[in-house]
């Protein structure tokens, strides 16, 4: 490896232990700021880390979230009782947790260079605070049944938005759940509306199976091993997708929509929706979906509108943008913004 393509490397985890820490996760900071300032090539793990030939930051590989993923597998699969032994809720000092992070990267070498191959997957639940007050705006907005289409699913856990209960300041929303959410809220109150869901599907390159074990483990490992509440709302969340029956189509994104968008959609709202997903498409194929969605908006018929909602990154300073683009008019309002980990909510609305 280089030293400059090392320095590199090491200077994306600062800028992740970065993130980490205003998402607050302390501890996955400072496994990524020990990464950072610590690890060696000394070791085929060490080695392969810092001379990763991809892009390694957050909106590319994400290499210091595959890293921090891997480790917290290893604990919570159990195969690994010493690393346990210094994650939380165990407290220990910096050269204490490097030391056992070090031996795990030896002792673990052919798990965790697998697991480096993968990309994290997460499914955090509270974005769904985000697209409920969307979801009403266009059911306002449309007063039609909803289509659902979800881009990079994952495990379907906010494709059932609405079996979750929500407080969002004053405003009440759903049943009783094994999921409530309740980010703080800024804002007027989003419009109350009746929404009626007549389908939904979703997709992923790698679509997880909420029953399935080994899936649930990936899951959880993306989750920052310091944040207990959002574990426990994701084993909620699978809980509840796996009654249902829950399941997201494996299919490439543009595949999927294209085919999604060709089905006539009489007297119904069609709604394609990703959040924190679309980033993470090459250019090339980003490209290619925002002109087959444009296309198929060009066609759309007042009869059946088109609608797009989007939590997604742009490069602003707070939070992510909760974007929606309505046909056939295309206009696209920024509706409000929200934490990526949906935290908080500052709500701008479409002004109905």
């Amino acid at each position: 490896m280089s030293d400059d393509r090392a320095d590199l490397i090491r200077e994306s985890f600062r800028r992740q232990a970065r993130a980490c820490a205003d998402l607050g996760s302390p501890f996955t900071a400072r496994v990524c700021t020990l990464a950072a300032e610590r690890l060696t090539g000394d070791s085929r793990v060490g080695a392969t880390v810092l001379g990763w030939p991809g892009n390694p930051d957050g909106t590319g590989d994400a290499l210091a979230l595959r890293l921090a993923g891997t480790l917290h597998a290893l604990v919570r699969s159990g195969q690994d009782p010493a690393l346990s032994a210094v994650y939380p809720p165990q407290a220990v000092d910096d050269d204490t947790l490097w030391a056992a992070i070090e031996a795990a990267m030896r002792r673990d070498e052919a798990f965790m260079l697998e697991r480096l191959k993968s990309a994290p997957q997460t499914n955090e639940v509270r974005r769904s605070s985000a697209l409920l007050p969307g979801f009403l705006t266009i059911a306002a907005l449309t007063g039609k049944p909803l289509i659902l289409s979800e881009v990079g699913a994952s495990a379907g856990l906010n494709l059932q938005w609405d079996r979750y209960s929500y407080q969002l300041g004053d405003f009440r929303w759903g049943q009783a759940s094994a999921v409530e959410l309740a980010p703080r809220w800024e804002g007027p109150l989003p419009p109350q509306a009746p929404i009626e869901i007549t389908e939904r599907g979703g997709c992923d390159l790698n679509p997880l199976d909420p029953a399935s074990e080994d899936d649930r483990l990936r899951l959880f490992s993306y989750i920052w091993a310091d944040q207990q509440d959002r574990l426990d709302r994701t084993a909620a969340a699978l809980e509840m997708a796996t009654e249902s029956g829950l399941k997201v189509e494996k299919a490439d994104a543009i595949d999927w929509l294209g085919n999604r968008l060709t089905t006539p959609r009489p007297g119904m709202t069609h709604v394609i929706y990703h959040t924190i997903a679309w980033q993470y498409l090459p250019p090339a194929l980003k490209a290619e979906g925002e002109a087959l969605i444009a296309e198929a908006g060009a066609r759309t018929t007042l009869d059946a509108p088109l609608v797009r909602l989007q939590l997604e990154a742009d490069g602003k300073p707070e939070g992510a943008a909760i974007l929606l683009t309505l046909w056939p008019t295309g206009e696209t309002r920024e509706i409000g913004r929200a934490d990526f980990h949906g935290r908080w909510v500052k709500w701008v609305g479409w002004g109905i």
